[in-house]
């Protein structure tokens, strides 16, 4: 497995454009010095106190009525993600808790089939070790100082075009002693016909707030299977030709949503921690619909372009 060579030094001022062709060609680039000694600190504080709160207390909006399809959904997440039993059963209760939300309307299609963007999926993986927590715009002190970051929004910019939203925003935690994640491509590509589509339609960020390393669980890609076209096998296994994002903390990693690309294995005695800012063309649906889910005195501290990529005025208005 070869390294990482390639990166770009924010506080340098590196020319952007080499950084746009770099994740236009490979369909990854790293960029180091995006936060100070003071940011770093003070986001990995108020990470770490919001995965303990909900690791005491998980995610419970409530409950709704069981349906006739709910075995194969239940079936469908034990055989995808690593999770316990009973991280399981919470999920079913928040698909059962929304779908009454939603006048208890069916999927038309098949478990496996059904875009993750209207699936809750678990929270707890690898044994309950390894963590995530979603939301962060609503819960996370100073975020649109991560989503508005200028280097940020200047690549975004090249690659979807200005008119972009916010799809996704939480922290994760890769457990101690795990094995890693499953190969994929970013949603809604996961629900795709192949050949893919020719243009991104995502970028995923990923916020260093721990040092990346090939021992600690360093996001692993492959380079150039964006322009493949196509989704990768379905395993936890390496693939030939993969590289580990490898970065001190403080630093971003980006890569397209074509881009495959999985959780490597921590081997280490401790979980290694980030944030995953998930960006969109305007069109797609977003994995989380903010206008629902961030409170109105928070969603006032944010810029208007900060507003817009959460999504108000990003969607249809009632036309009469």
């Amino acid at each position: 497995m070869k390294n990482v060579t390639t990166r770009y030094d924010a506080s340098k001022n590196q020319h952007q454009a080499a950084a746009v062709e770099h994740l236009q060609e490979h369909g990854y680039v790293i960029w180091e010095g995006m936060l100070s000694k003071h940011e770093l600190q003070r986001i990995t504080s108020d990470v770490e106190e919001i995965l303990v709160r909900e690791r005491e207390t998980p995610f419970e909006p409530g409950d709704g009525p069981e349906s006739p399809d709910d075995e194969a959904v239940r079936a469908y997440l034990a055989d995808s993600y690593q999770s316990s039993e009973e991280e399981i059963a919470r999920v079913m209760k928040r698909i059962r808790f929304t779908r009454a939300q939603n006048y208890a309307t069916p999927w038309p299609v098949k478990a496996d089939q059904v875009n993750h963007n209207f699936l809750h999926i678990p929270l707890l993986l690898d044994g309950e070790k390894t963590q995530r927590s979603y939301n962060l715009p609503a819960k996370l002190d100073g975020c649109d100082r991560l989503m508005d970051h200028p280097v940020l929004i200047g690549l975004l910019e090249e690659i979807l075009d200005p008119d972009f939203i916010l799809s996704s925003m939480a922290a994760t935690s890769i457990g101690p002693h795990t094995n890693g994640g499953y190969w994929h491509v970013d949603a809604p590509l996961s629900v795709c016909p192949e050949p893919l589509p020719d243009i991104p339609l995502a970028v995923q960020s990923v916020w260093m707030i721990d040092e990346f390393t090939a021992e600690n669980g360093a996001t692993r890609v492959v380079p150039g299977s964006h322009q493949s076209r196509k989704k990768p096998p379905w395993q936890f296994d390496a693939i030939d030709g993969e590289i580990p994002l490898t970065a001190p903390a403080g630093s971003v990693a980006m890569w397209l949503s074509h881009t495959w690309h999985r959780a490597g294995p921590n081997l280490t005695d401790k979980p290694r921690r980030a944030i995953l800012g998930y960006y969109s063309r305007s069109w797609v649906k977003p994995f989380t619909d903010f206008t629902r889910s961030v409170p109105s005195d928070i969603v006032q501290r944010y810029s208007p372009r900060a507003r817009y990529q959460l999504g108000w005025s990003a969607f249809g208005p009632t036309r009469g």
